[in-house]
């Protein structure tokens, strides 16, 4: 699946994604979320660009976290909308800019931000290495890139427990919730699988390497079922 559609599949959900992400994940996604973003040694005198910022949670957790500002990047004029609600209400319309654009073609210089972090993305580019050195060209020296994907657990019984929730509990849940989840609940599974067995773990700290980050670290989290990748523009 490309860019274009998994805007159409996600745009119509802005307004409940968060809700049922947590609820689909077991309570995981805002801690994969606080994990990244615990990745990134923002200041409050920095701007950092979180790209495919969704509702703005990422962006939201930055600026409480840090205090720095964040630019917020996303295709869906849907997501944004959300994401502009939640930032109003939250009180950080001053700190939290959002903008609408494309991950494989920022529009900013190179070298227009302190660090930059990226959620849920890779799966949906036609070439994650194309993105990663776009991602890596935005970023200053020695400033931190971090991204979170969904991931495959390794071991025997995380695997086969993850197997049976995506293959036999995710899409009827989904289904429970809307039609449209219930699209989301078939698409999972066979698009983590696929994107995990082109791009395991070891694979993704090589791209990003290549791309120009140095000290490449990758960390599994809740046995395996995401992943948070972080490293250091040289």
């Amino acid at each position: 699946m490309q860019e274009l559609e998994a805007k159409a599949l996600f745009a119509p959900l802005a307004e409940t994604y968060d809700r049922y992400a947590r609820l689909l994940s077991f309570g995981q996604d805002p801690r994969w979320r606080q994990f990244l973003v615990s990745r990134v040694p923002a200041r409050r005198e920095q701007t950092v660009l979180d790209v495919a910022t969704g509702t703005g949670a990422v962006a939201l957790e930055l600026a409480r976290t840090s205090g720095c500002s964040v630019v917020g990047l996303d295709q869906s004029a849907e997501m944004l909308a959300e994401a502009r609600h939640r930032v109003k209400a939250a009180g950080f319309s001053e700190q939290i800019e959002l903008v609408e654009g494309t991950a494989l073609g920022l529009p900013f210089a190179d070298a227009s931000f302190d660090h930059l972090t990226v959620t849920y993305l890779l799966r949906y580019v036609p070439d994650p290495e194309d993105a990663a050195r776009e991602l890596t060209r935005v970023v200053k020296r020695d400033g931190t890139l971090a991204l979170l994907e969904f991931a495959v657990p390794r071991g025997l019984v995380p695997r086969a427990l993850w197997e049976l929730w995506v293959r036999a509990g995710l899409p009827p849940t989904g289904r429970l919730i809307s039609l449209g989840w219930h699209d989301v609940g078939r698409f999972l599974g066979p698009s983590i699988r696929t994107f995990g067995a082109q791009f395991p773990p070891e694979r993704l700290v090589k791209i990003f390497g290549d791309a120009g980050l140095h000290d490449v670290r990758a960390r599994p989290l809740s046995l395996g079922g995401g992943l948070v990748l972080w490293g250091t523009r040289a």
